[in-house]
């Protein structure tokens, strides 16, 4: 059963990885395929010169994430079968005499920093220079180096706790271990959601009250008619780290809050932001929020479930080259290997996440004005470089937003 196992594996790490690779490349023929023209319905709103400096901006990323994409593949090798897993479970063994809590900790650090230290030098290059060749990072080293250091906290005061908790129920409540777990995981999830705005966005930026004036009356206005109170409508410095705007509210209940990065305030008139947040205030009545929340709720059960039912099964470790089991190494094999399994399912949430768009849209052009949304979309696929042209069947993998062309064309319709 484990050679069998290891064998479906490979060969389902070589499809998927093989499918990624293809899409890749058709996403970068694609692109330079349209890069010398502007597409008929964006001509007169988007100069040549912007068109093409999206399209080679998009295709940057792409051959940036292939080289990202091998690195992944090949740590996913060395961790399983090339023994490196093996060896660290082995090491903290000895060193704390068995597999206790101290023990899962230590296995989840060991793993954590290989993958951080694999990641860093594409983070590193994402950000200084290719964000920066396109003109968009404005983060300095320093506060790059105070990220780390605030998320590495983070991840320690949150975290481990976590993992403690997790581990504690996988081997103190019986067989139905999972449904515990998957408890406490929700719990968590709507925790963070709740003390988000509050306590964990202002560690790493600055959130001011949006200032009196036209735009402030029109987005009250705005809120008075969709019936969406909030504690308070604040101005993100996005500046600091990148060029790119977006708008957002987040947390749930009292803690709601609606955030505006400045970039986005600098680049569009009022009437633009005031219909990029009727788009956003269009996922909240249509509790896009909480659908996805049981949409993820539902998957991580039945993922749980399936943990459960492998945990103790000789096969799952003997196959992936770990050799024994245990509650840590079960957790960490499973994250290890399950993007491997359900990448070909990725077109389904990303239909899920568009459906959900398109139903904001509309909800946008009845709330407030669907050319201005038009005008703003327009001006954000410019300044933020988005590539007009995806390839359709990588934008139906990745894309959870629709493709330019069908979103414009949907708003027209409206």
């Amino acid at each position: 059963m484990a050679t069998l196992f290891s064998l479906v594996f490979l060969t389902l790490l070589a499809l998927t990885t093989a499918l990624r690779v293809w899409l890749a490349l058709r996403q970068l023929r694609h692109v330079a395929a349209h890069r010398s023209a502007v597409p008929a319905e964006f001509a007169d709103r988007i100069d040549l010169a912007d068109h093409q400096k999206a399209a080679d901006y998009s295709n940057a990323k792409i051959r940036l994430g292939l080289l990202e994409l091998a690195a992944d593949v090949g740590l996913l090798l060395l961790f399983t079968f090339g023994g490196l897993l093996f060896a660290f479970d082995q090491f903290w063994r000895d060193i704390f005499a068995g597999t206790g809590y101290a023990h899962g900790l230590a296995l989840f650090a060991s793993v954590g920093i290989v993958g951080f230290c694999v990641g860093l030098p594409f983070s590193l290059y994402r950000t200084f220079a290719l964000e920066a060749r396109f003109g968009f990072n404005k983060m300095t080293p320093g506060l790059y180096v105070v990220d780390l250091f605030k998320q590495l906290l983070l991840t320690i005061l949150i975290g481990a706790p976590l993992l403690l908790a997790v581990l504690w129920l996988m081997g103190a409540m019986g067989e139905r271990w999972w449904l515990y777990v998957w408890a406490a995981w929700l719990g968590f999830n709507l925790l963070v959601l709740l003390l988000y705005p509050t306590f964990i966005a202002p560690l790493f930026n600055k959130f001011t009250p949006l200032s009196e004036g036209e735009m402030k009356t029109r987005i009250e206005a705005l809120l008075t008619r969709c019936g969406f109170a909030s504690s308070g409508l604040f101005v993100m410095d996005g500046s600091k780290r990148s060029a790119h705007g977006n708008a957002y509210f987040t947390g749930f209940g009292r803690a709601k809050r609606i955030v505006f990065f400045d970039t986005l305030l600098d680049k569009l008139a009022p009437g633009e932001v005031e219909a990029v947040l009727a788009h956003e205030l269009g996922h909240f009545k249509h509790r896009h929020v909480w659908k996805r929340i049981a949409v993820m709720a539902a998957l991580s059960l039945a993922l749980l479930w399936l943990l459960g039912q492998i945990i103790d099964q000789s096969w799952f470790y003997e196959g992936l080259k770990v050799g024994a089991g245990g509650t840590a190494m079960a957790l960490i094999l499973f994250s290890l290997v399950l993007p491997v399994f359900t990448f070909p399912f990725a077109p389904l949430m990303s239909w899920l996440s568009r459906r959900h768009e398109f139903e904001a849209d509309a909800y946008a052009a009845k709330q407030a004005s669907g050319s201005e949304l038009i005008s703003a979309l327009v001006k954000l696929y410019r300044d933020n470089a988005a590539t007009l042209t995806p390839d359709p069947l990588f934008s139906l993998f990745y894309d959870s937003h629709p493709p330019a062309s069908q979103r414009i064309a949907h708003l027209q319709g409206c």
